[in-house]
């Protein structure tokens, strides 16, 4: 099968994965309804302990849990058997669920922490939905700055680039850019796949460069720099308060939306009011709705910041070619689609194709034709 080929049935068959995964996450908030047994746990839970804040973590805990158990094998399909198949995945399954575990546990002690705040904010005010788009930014601010020292090491042995002239380089780079960093960090992502990149991680004092060891074993010191060029943009652009800022306001948006819709369907349930926790698979409902509505705004949004970062890799190495052949390898080590459907791209893709970026890029004088 040609490569082009082999991508288009790898992301058909992960579409597919993930329609069935939202079709049933849907489906099983709709029978916690409909079948009254949120209402029941939530009075058995109210039995145990007055406290609302426990209740409503042992809703999590038990809700979360049930939707983990039926979805565990589409989460194995797609996130294990499936890159395997296509040789995307080398990582052995045990090393693997390690990771999805690693990855569960601060996933899932942030989700209580916003269900909580959630919460905290229908009960004391109207306006919950203010506040906690608002707590939501400062809690996504504070993991931008702690995720390359805390979170990073949790999934990737990390060590300092030991070519001294290509650090050189990327720290002169990142000087040229106007971004300067702390040093430069290698992942050791050859233990799980073949997939390459690079990112420049944290704000201020915790920026650094991150370099996949997949990076620096099959592109030219060049090519490494045109890609490492784009991340710089990035922070050169200030994408990550930008981005925060227009995700905080696309949350604020769908917890406004959510508002009369939670208190219409609480009515509609009999339920004590929005913050009853009989309510939860409700208000989860009606986000993931609001949530996939915004889907095509997010991504727009990202599409557009990514081809700033393409520009200015671009203007910033002068080296067109390397950028080009850079994104060529890119997409065929990562399996990426080059020509994706437009509707597809528009609606579920956070970057341009491959096939539009380096178009993009050969449109530059003295670019390869």
């Amino acid at each position: 099968m040609m490569d082009q080929e082999r991508a288009r049935a790898y992301h058909r068959l992960q579409l597919r994965l993930s329609a069935v995964r939202l079709g049933l996450g849907a489906a099983y908030l709709a029978a916690l309804i409909a079948t009254g047994w949120a209402a029941r746990l939530a009075d058995a839970l109210a039995a145990l302990t007055p406290r609302w804040w426990i209740q409503l973590a042992a809703a999590l805990l038990v809700l979360g849990g049930g939707y983990r158990l039926a979805t565990l094998p589409l989460a194995w399909l797609a996130g294990f058997w499936l890159p395997r198949r296509f040789g995307l995945l080398h990582q052995p399954l045990r090393q693997w669920a390690l990771d999805a575990v690693k990855a569960a546990a601060p996933g899932a002690a942030l989700g209580l922490a916003a269900a909580e705040i959630v919460y905290a904010f229908l009960r004391a005010s109207p306006w919950w939905w203010l506040w906690s788009a608002l707590a939501f930014l400062a809690m996504s601010t504070l993991l931008t700055l702690v995720a390359p020292v805390w979170l990073v090491p949790l999934f990737y042995r990390l060590e300092p680039l030991p070519d001294p002239a290509l650090r050189d380089r990327l720290l002169r780079l990142g000087a040229r850019a106007g971004v300067p960093v702390i040093g430069v960090w290698v992942a050791d992502q050859s233990r799980k796949s073949r997939t390459a990149n690079a990112a420049v991680t944290g704000l201020g004092r915790t920026r650094r460069i991150i370099v996949f060891d997949t990076l620096l074993a099959r592109f030219t010191p060049d090519e490494i720099e045109a890609v490492l060029a784009h991340e710089l943009g990035h922070h050169a652009h200030a994408d990550i308060w930008r981005g925060l800022l227009v995700q905080s306001a696309l949350t604020l948006a769908t917890f406004l939306v959510a508002d009369p819709a939670l208190r219409a369907g609480a009515a509609a349930l009999s339920l004590r009011g929005p913050a009853d926790l009989a309510g939860l698979p409700l208000l989860a409902l009606i986000v993931l709705a609001l949530s996939l509505l915004a889907l095509p705004l997010g991504n727009g949004w990202s599409r557009r910041v990514e081809r700033q970062a393409d520009d200015f890799a671009l203007r910033t190495t002068g080296n067109a070619p390397a950028f080009i052949s850079a994104m060529e390898r890119l997409g065929a080590l990562n399996l990426a689609e080059r020509e994706p459907h437009p509707v597809k791209e528009f609606f579920l893709h956070s970057h341009p194709s491959i096939g539009r970026r380096v178009a993009r890029a050969r449109r530059l004088p003295g670019s390869p034709g």
